[in-house]
């Protein structure tokens, strides 16, 4: 349940002492500072009418100064940012490289790494060599018992399959770590892309099957005629287990998602599988119980293992083993897989430079050694302390909120009061770190560094199985532009760097900005999915529970499909949004800023109520919630986020939200006839 949309899920480093200082002080001394350098007031479009197009309003004068670049699907503040993270980490990378430190070290694993990555010259020698030992895994399958075997083995690699599973906590009881089982097997990032009729997915599948599949198979060594073959079946395999897959906003059913049995109702749903075999195999040590999150997938993998001949499942297993692994193989490899998940895709016009993507692979499978660097580097202990100052201070006033509910019966009431206290926040960086002693990195092949590196997060996973749950741990790194909440931790997850403002520093940013950006666009949005659509159904212990009264529910529903409606009505070319899909995101977004907005209310700042280059402190607040959305994407981009993605694009995250809350109008007089205005009765009111 992240905050930010696939475009922001991204690490970042800017000024590090940033934010939360400003808190204590009003705008009143700062006022000759804040007219000179003011960002909020720089990026004001005053050809546009906010009442018109309110995003706009608030950041076109940047939009304008600012395209996309090449290398890019996206351009706004979180790429900023990561680019200033991603210099800093290089630093950290070079000074490894000339350590020459003990072998084992973290020092050495992040030298040996970045070396791998940046040796092209060995990489294009090597070319598919990385991969030969795997492939004749692969050649050898013969039957199906050796098929499912190698599904076990690839899981293991983290190589895609038609297997998923993962080790998580039980949503009815969260002190318990469960193997979890749910549908993957296909190539596509969105099951919809194997049958919508929009124009974009109808271009996406035609490149896949009858473009890249082929490049990857002759690519693979097989010659043009054996290589269309094997990309049509292959396809047909993916479309079929992709028919039987569910959609995006039905796998945001806790309930409909959760199907426990023991290992014998699994063999029932697929019996061509010997499970406690495979699951040995897949170092699942002694599982009695799985939880099966759709249950129909499982059934059709089943058939397909009868439906399709084990030289097309051959072909299948080496296309998803090489795709898998094609960003750390040699340039045709590369090249490839950048230009349909790259620039067909998402609309990227060029390759990032080498040293980037060297970092960012990096950083998602070591990102926990550089974030011990990082947090020692560039965020104090002081910051920290004024982070979590600041979540207390939302949580105060969510409560207030709940108190004032008038659709919420009393008893419901109570142990919403419960659940908020207990939220648990963790701010900053993690009080623990990951031992990485049994990763080997080396100097000698990038692939071979990134499939041992993956299989040790395997591990590491499955290793939790039987084990007590560490609430301890977190699930992102400290230099991550991204937050989450955890219904089964119950708790909001805030990376140190999530709150930083590229170019800014604490002194120069008022309280207004700091609580639209940071209060309301972060902390509040993950404290309102604990009491989202989905989050609601988790009671104070996490744990999957019904915990309402049926008619605060229904009342509940009600406000919801009301959301729901709105945002279906927003279109991008010829795709809508999904409301339903995106219901969740959007609840959050629209609690997180009236929650927001009153805690600001409490600030000097607000009550002194003066001006800021003409701006008044609500306006300001609106305005700095607007600038956590600063920026726009390609047109593909934004087709492939209206059909994967459960977060809404972000100019409709500002949009949107806002013409529901009255106090936006009042700032900036926002009447009927506007573009923006919506009528009173239409208006969402949940939190």
């Amino acid at each position: 349940m992240d905050k930010k949309t696939n475009t922001r899920i991204i690490t970042t480093l800017a000024a590090v002492a940033l934010l939360l200082g400003a808190c204590k002080n009003s705008g009143e001394d700062k006022a000759t500072l804040y007219a000179e350098n003011d960002r909020i007031f720089k990026n004001i479009d005053t050809t546009v009418k906010p009442g018109d197009d309110f995003f706009a309003y608030a950041s076109g004068k940047w939009l304008k100064e600012n395209p996309i670049p090449a290398a890019y699907s996206s351009w706004g503040i979180g790429n900023v940012v990561q680019d200033d993270l991603r210099e800093k980490l290089k630093k950290i990378n070079e000074e490894a490289l000339k350590a020459n430190a003990e072998k084992g070290t973290n020092t050495q694993k992040i030298g040996d790494f970045y070396y791998s990555g940046l040796d092209t010259l060995n990489i294009e020698k090597q070319g598919l060599a990385p991969l030969k030992g795997e492939l004749e895994l692969i050649e050898k399958i013969t039957d199906t018992k050796g098929l499912v075997a190698e599904f076990a083995h690839l899981s293991t690699l983290g190589v895609p399959n038609p297997i998923g599973t993962y080790v998580g906590q039980d949503d009815k009881n969260s002190s318990k770590m469960a193997l979890q089982l749910y549908q993957a097997g296909i190539g596509l990032p969105n099951r919809d892309y194997y049958f919508n009729t929009d124009k974009h997915s109808v271009e996406i599948r035609t490149d896949y099957q009858q473009k890249h599949l082929p490049i990857l198979f002759k690519l693979i060594g097989l010659d043009a005629a054996a290589a269309k073959a094997a990309s049509d079946k292959t396809y047909d395999l993916e479309k079929f287990l992709a028919s039987k897959s569910r959609k995006l906003e039905d796998l945001r059913d806790p309930y409909a998602n959760y199907n426990k049995m023991p290992v014998a109702g699994l063999s029932k749903l697929a019996p061509g599988i010997n499970w406690p075999s495979t699951l040995e195999q897949m170092d699942y040590k002694k599982v009695d119980t799985v939880i099966v999150g759709q249950p129909e997938y499982y059934k059709a993998v089943n058939e397909a293992l009868t439906k399709y001949s084990i030289a097309d499942w051959k072909n299948y297993l080496k296309k998803n083993l090489v795709s898998d692994a094609s960003p750390y193989l040699s340039k045709a490899f590369d090249e490839e897989n950048f230009r349909f998940f790259g620039m067909a895709l998402y609309g990227r016009k060029a390759q990032l430079p080498r040293w980037k993507r060297v970092l960012d692979t990096e950083n998602g499978l070591m990102g926990e050694v550089l974030g011990q660097i990082f947090v020692k580097e560039y965020f104090p202990e002081k910051t920290k302390e004024r982070y979590v100052n600041l979540v207390e201070a939302m949580r105060g006033t969510f409560k207030e909120h709940i108190e004032k509910l008038d659709w919420m019966s009393a008893e419901t009431k109570e142990k919403a009061y419960g659940k908020l206290a207990k939220v648990m926040p963790k701010v900053g960086y993690p009080d623990h770190w990951r031992d990485y002693t049994d990763l080997t990195i080396d100097r000698a092949s990038y692939a071979q560094n990134v499939m041992r590196a993956s299989v040790f997060l395997h591990h590491i996973n499955a290793d939790k199985l039987g084990k007590p749950v560490d609430r301890t741990e977190w699930g992102m790194t400290p230099q991550t532009y991204n937050a989450y909440y955890n219904p089964s931790n119950n708790e909001i997850v805030l990376p140190a760097a999530i709150f930083m403002i590229p170019g800014a520093l604490d002194e120069n940013i008022d309280d207004a900005v700091v609580y639209g950006y940071a209060a309301a666009s972060t902390i509040g949005h993950e404290m309102t999915h604990g009491f989202d659509d989905q989050g609601r159904q988790y009671d104070e212990h996490g744990n999957l529970k019904a915990w309402w009264t049926p008619q605060d529910s229904a009342k509940f529903a009600q406000r919801a499909q009301m959301l729901v409606a709105q945002f279906n009505g927003y279109k991008v070319g010829d795709q809508h949004v999904n409301g339903k899909a995106t219901l969740g995101e959007n609840i959050a977004d629209l609690g997180g800023i009236v929650i927001g907005l009153d805690a600001f209310k409490k600030t000097e700042q607000y009550k002194q109520g003066k001006t800021i280059n003409g701006l008044t402190p609500t306006q300001r607040y609106f305005m700095g919630y607007a600038l956590g959305w600063l920026g726009h994407d390609r047109p593909e981009s934004l087709a492939s986020q209206l059909l994967s993605d459960v977060h809404s694009p972000g100019f409709m995250r500002v949009n949107g939200p806002f013409t529901d809350i009255p106090e936006f109008y009042e700032a900036f007089g926002i009447k009927k006839g506007d573009k923006m205005w919506l009528d009173p009765a239409k208006r969402v009111k949940i939190w």
